[in-house]
């Protein structure tokens, strides 16, 4: 019951002085929500500013949105095998937009493994507090 305990959270409040820029959302081929609620309530709780792109997000607009922001990280949830099929969708989009270097990418949730990730050359959590320590280590990484 974690999880629902974790969705019941109140919304915690935008940080004064962000550590880094995060857009999130789920993927296109995934309708999970609750999975990418709870990581970005964590991470706003540890201080990033988040742009939340919604769910059903297609691949190009991570880049889009993260290049119109001018992100330091991409988080993508994803629950489900049609939502890893997009991922390299995604991988194309950031190379695309002149990201590749400049912006991290994370992922997690059921849908995806580590080893997906790894193929891919991105950052893979399984839970929210590996996401939060990701992007912390991501950002001291810059």
């Amino acid at each position: 019951m974690s999880w629902l305990r974790a969705m019941m959270e109140k919304e915690p409040p935008e940080p004064e002085h962000p550590i880094g820029v995060i857009v999130i959302g789920v993927i296109e081929g995934d309708p999970h929500k609750a999975p990418k609620e709870m990581v970005r309530k964590s991470l706003k709780g540890a201080g990033f500013k988040i742009v939340d792109i919604g769910y059903k997000v297609p691949s190009a607009n991570f880049a889009k949105k993260a290049k119109e922001v001018n992100a330091d990280i991409i988080a993508v949830s994803c629950s489900t095998t049609p939502g890893k099929n997009n991922l390299p969708k995604v991988m194309e989009a950031f190379e695309a937009e002149g990201l590749k270097g400049k912006v991290a990418i994370m992922t997690g949730g059921i849908g995806v493994e580590k080893e997906d990730a790894d193929k891919l050359g991105i950052m893979y959590g399984s839970t929210r507090e590996e996401a939060v320590a990701l992007a912390k280590k991501a950002m001291q990484a810059k």
